[in-house]
């Protein structure tokens, strides 16, 4: 569409989503020389419009400034901007999240196409500049992200408007430009119809978030470049065609144009030439390349491709370097497969995030998630649900990642409503006037993204229901682009169209609905596009898709959602910062935390949920034994020679002997690798952990040397010749009329009658029991046990926790003197057949053997946890563990952790997820100590064949249940010992209503005892 005037009716019009706007092109770097081009070298065809922009703000159409844009309207009282921004973040307006509503629902009623009018905020943006001395001829400007839809004036003249926050909108300048100042006038609407199309699960943002840039081209200019690096049927052979179109002249300066081609490897060796003139504007240039390096996410070997454009006289006017590798994806079989080999999808969605500037995200920021995303094994990402910037394909492209490129379309609140699928006002739907707008935001996709080879996969979008529009989007994917395969999940919904995708896509599906799918002989490979939500403390039972990969070819993986916590840097009202959520911002409505469901924390700080991912996404399987270990490489193409097998052996978690060496097993085999554990080293009684792990040999561009990529571990014990010896000694009872007092060299141990417990543990005068041990049968809930209403459906738990009766306590003393018990039975309020009972039996060297009986009773909802829980002083805060580790685990989320001794401060030991709730445990609890800055403390010890579960804390269960962030837990004046015989799993399939799998959960019935040791801790005396 043409026209010299803006018109504020574009913004309802579904029909109108570009005016003036250029056509899209490749996202192709170029340059004035092919030095400068091939050290890429900043553009000096290119002028960045970034930083300072003066701004006004206004809630709506009708309070905006109309005519800023005017050439004598003086704007330079305004305030300050920075661009890129987002207007939210930068004190206008209302930060706002939500996910599957669209932020106006309650507040007006409209419904598409048309928009919000009384709130509809409007950012007027103002930018002075003058042409470059470094540049001469036509100029043009280029905005790579507004949302959701601009206008743009120069000098007062209307200049274009554009929609599609995600792709790059550019205009020509040329005709308005004036010699000295030039005014560029941007005007920033958050709502139009293009706002109807990106209903995304994100923060509600507007304004221009990426770069701004003016550009000019050389008298004979590439306007748009294609690269096909093609495999023949050996998959080793390769025939480069590159499909060369001109900026469409009209003075004739393109007649007599050439351009030449060198295909170069990283080495710099030309390996393939090729030259040609231009005809009507086009060129395609084609090269037998002989036998190629592949590219892959595992090998991912770029070639450069070197093109230089010439003039009519033959001067060089354009240099352009572009990467590309040679790879080749299809359906062979019925399989997605990369270079001949079956992929699978070892991914994570990821939003552009950072937790100050919202999606305005810095090549820092990329960069750390991409060194990031490879060091914990993924190998491919999904761009959730919108195009990136063109830096974030570049570097998929040289760090090895599989992408599938997202194009910007979401309406999801028009089709499904608090989840009931209701699609009777569902769009794009099949309705002709939302198809040109969508058909727009796919090309704009695929015309910039074209030539990297990471992306094997276009997406037609992110849950918008299903319908011919979509389905037409599909196809132009097919038909552009044949070397690629085109997903789009929504047609679960509605299987009229389930042409659209050419995989089985689902979200969320437990893995009995995708094994069920897999055996029913279906015609589709299969992946999750969204699996394993990772809401707060999450990621249970993952491997229970992972173990798919093998059992069924058509099983391809998955894509965890997701990558980042969507949280804002907030101040809470005494100054101090906190990671904020919906709600936090006095935004309505919202969906108040459900932006918190990253592997990684919003500050960029992997969560405790990556150790699971990084173990269960290893290419590379390592079972090691004591004579050897057993490398299974599922490696497609990476032989294992590239990285250093690294052996350690413990014994009870102290390290008594290490081999290094290597191993060379071909992608797709495995192989024994032996070595000879020493026989002096194995001979000791005690519980032996052999560590095996590939490492990095050298420092790689996403990780340090060192840096380990698989592991794998095996246990064996050698029982000790003799049988445990009772400690020597003595101990008096004192019995009371309310306490029982057990009494020893250093020590003395009180139990009250009255209280129903344990309420002293007293070594060498210090006395280590602040609040005396109770059962409990309640943890802070999750996430998603609150999506699956826990807190109703097992509260009783909650109040069992909180009350219980003592019914009995019973002494017991040995005739030796040596040894005495005392044991306590509950019994509680929610069930008369529930029975506890906890008996305390201490020892002449005042250690105390605690053991817990827990008698289950039907007709009560599964228990959450059987435990014994009590409080130190907070002077204890440094802990010791052997244990599983080293970062928290449970029993359904334990496959990544591995045994070993490690320390924390209490204080750490916490998850700082985005809402306060169940964390830090650990399973496999052999010993714990628990001391303070001398040293001294509190040691818990169980038996490596019987061990406990634990979790140390400064909150109990019960103050982290009631905060809804950080800054409201009390402060801390204890250190929370909690140690449980089971506690059940955390779940994740997703977290609205999926139950932990039952495997994980803990049965009310179920009868269960548990044994640890309590004794005193002298860390200076060791």
């Amino acid at each position: 569409m043409k026209a010299t005037t803006a018109d504020i009716g574009w913004l309802s019009d579904p029909t109108v989503y570009q005016v003036n706007r250029l056509d899209a092109h490749s996202d192709h770097r170029y340059y004035r020389t092919m030095e400068e081009a091939a050290r890429q070298a900043p553009m000096s065809m290119r002028h960045s419009l970034n930083g300072n922009w003066k701004f006004s703000y206004a809630v709506n159409a009708a309070s905006r400034t109309e005519r800023f844009y005017e050439q004598d309207f003086d704007c330079s009282g305004w305030a300050d901007i920075q661009v890129p921004g987002h207007i939210q973040l930068q004190g206008y307006g209302q930060l706002q999240y939500v996910n599957t509503m669209y932020p106006w629902d309650g507040l007006d009623g409209v419904r598409p196409p048309h928009i919000p009018q009384a709130s509809n905020p409007v950012g007027s943006y103002v930018k002075t500049f003058r042409m470059p001395e470094t540049m001469s001829g036509p100029l043009y400007i280029s905005f790579q992200g507004v949302e959701s839809a601009f206008y743009v004036w120069l000098n007062g003249q209307f200049v274009g408007y554009g929609e599609d926050s995600f792709t790059p909108s550019e205009f020509e300048l040329t005709p308005y430009l004036q010699e000295g100042d030039n005014k560029l006038a941007v005007e920033v609407f958050q709502r139009s119809t293009g706002g109807w199309l990106e209903d995304q699960d994100f923060w509600r943002f507007s304004g221009i978030f990426r770069d701004v840039y003016l550009y000019t081209v050389p008298d004979v200019h590439v306007r748009d470049l294609q690269v096909r690096a093609q495999l023949d049927d050996s998959y080793a052979t390769g025939t480069l065609h590159v499909d060369l179109e001109l900026l469409a002249y009209t003075d004739g300066r393109d007649a007599g144009a050439s351009a030449e081609l060198a295909l170069k490897d990283t080495e710099g060796r030309v390996v393939a030439a090729a030259k040609g003139g231009f005809r009507d504007g086009r060129l395609t240039l084609a090269a037998e390349a002989g036998e190629v390096k592949t590219w892959s996410a595992e090998l991912p070997y770029l070639y450069s491709v070197c093109l230089s454009v010439f003039d009519a006289r033959g001067e060089l006017v354009e240099a352009i370097v572009q990467k590309a590798g040679f790879r080749r994806f299809e359906m062979l079989g019925g399989l997605m497969c990369l270079n001949g080999k079956r992929i699978v999808f070892k991914g994570v969605n990821r939003h552009e995030f950072n937790v100050r500037r919202g999606r305005a995200i810095t090549t820092e920021d990329m960069l750390w998630d991409i060194k990031t995303i490879k060091q914990n094994n993924m190998n491919a990402v999904r761009t959730s649900h919108y195009p990136n910037q063109t830096l974030w394909y570049e570097l998929c492209d040289e760090y090895g990642l599989y992408v599938i490129d997202e194009m910007n379309l979401e309406t999801h609140g028009s089709w499904q409503k608090m989840g009931a699928v209701e699609p009777s006002w569902n769009i794009p739907g099949s309705l002709p006037e939302w198809r040109g707008a969508v058909m727009d935001r796919a090309q704009s996709m695929l015309e910039r993204d074209k030539n990297h080879p990471s992306i094997l996969i276009w997406s037609c979008g992110n849950e918008s229901y299903a319908g011919q529009v979509i389905l037409d989007a599909s196809n132009y994917f097919r038909e552009r682009d044949p070397s690629r395969l085109v997903h789009y999940e929504g047609v679960f919904h509605n299987r009229d169209y389930d042409a659209t995708s050419d995989m089985e896509s689902r979200m969320y599906a437990k893995p009995t609905d995708i094994i069920a799918y897999l055996e029913s002989g279906p015609a589709k490979p299969y992946i999750s596009c969204e699996y394993m939500h990772a809401m707060g403390n999450s990621v249970g039972g993952m491997h229970k898709y992972t173990e798919l990969e093998q059992r069924y070819p058509m099983y391809q993986g998955g894509f965890i959602w997701d990558y980042m916590d969507q949280s804002l840097m907030a101040r809470d009202r005494y100054g101090k910062e906190f990671f904020a959520y919906g709600g936090d911002f006095d935004d309505r409505p919202t969906d108040y935390s459900f932006c918190g469901n990253g592997i990684v924390f919003a500050g960029r700080r992997v969560t405790p949920k990556m150790q699971e991912v990084k173990f269960l996404y290893q290419n590379v399987k390592l079972q090691p034994e004591r004579t050897g270990v057993k490398v299974v490489n599922e490696n497609l193409f990476a032989n294992t020679n590239q990285w250093a097998l690294s052996v350690h052996l413990y014994r009870d978690g102290a390290e008594v002997y290490r081999w290094n060496g290597e191993a060379a097993v071909e992608a797709g085999s495995e192989a024994f690798v032996p070595f000879e554990l020493p026989s002096e080293v194995v001979v000791a009684p005690g519980e032996y952990a052999i560590h095996a792990a590939f490492v990095l040999k050298e420092a790689e561009a996403w990780a340090e040397a060192g840096h380990e990529v698989a592991f794998g571990e095996g246990l064996f014990e050698i029982a000790a010749a003799e049988a445990v010896v009772a400690p020597a000694g003595a101990v008096r009872v004192v019995e009371g009329d309310v306490n029982i007092g057990v009494i020893g060299n250093g020590f003395s141990v009180l139990f009250s009658k009255q209280a129903g417990s344990l309420v002293s543990l007293s070594y060498g005068g210090r006395e280590m029991i602040a609040a005396p041990p109770m059962p409990l049968f309640w943890r802070a809930t999750t996430d998603n046990d609150k999506g699956t209403n826990l807190g109703f459906e097992a509260g009783a738990w909650y109040a069992a926790s909180l009350a219980r009766k003592c019914t009995s306590v019973v002494l017991e003393a040995s005739e030796a003197g040596d040894w005495a018990t005392v044991a306590f039975d509950y019994a509680f309020s929610i069930s008369e057949a529930l029975r506890v009972r906890i008996a305390y039996t201490v020892h002449a060297d005042g250690s105390v053997r605690v053991r817990m009986d827990y008698s289950g009773a039907a007709g009560l909802p599964d228990v959450p946890i059987v435990a014994l829980s009590f409080k130190l002083s907070a002077e204890y805060s440094d802990t010791e563990w052997y244990a599983m580790g080293p970062e928290e685990n449970y029993i359904d989320r334990a496959f990544g952790a591995r045994l070993g001794i490690f320390s924390r401060k209490v204080e750490e030991l916490p998850s700082p997820y985005l809402v306060p709730q169940e964390s830090g445990n650990r399973t496999g609890v052999r010993r714990l100590r628990i001391t303070d800055a001398q040293g001294l403390g509190l040691q818990l010890s169980a038996a490596s064949s019987a061990p406990v579960e634990c979790s140390v804390s400064p909150y109990t269960a019960f103050e982290l249940e009631h905060a809804a962030h950080p800054y409201e837990l009390p402060d801390v004046h204890y250190t929370v010992v909690t140690v449980a015989g089971r506690q059940m799993g955390v779940g994740g399939d997703d977290s609205w209503g999926a139950p932990v799998h039952e495997e994980y959960r803990i049965p009310s019935d179920q009868t269960m005892s548990f044994a640890f040791t309590l004794s005193a801790v002298d860390r200076a005396s060791e």
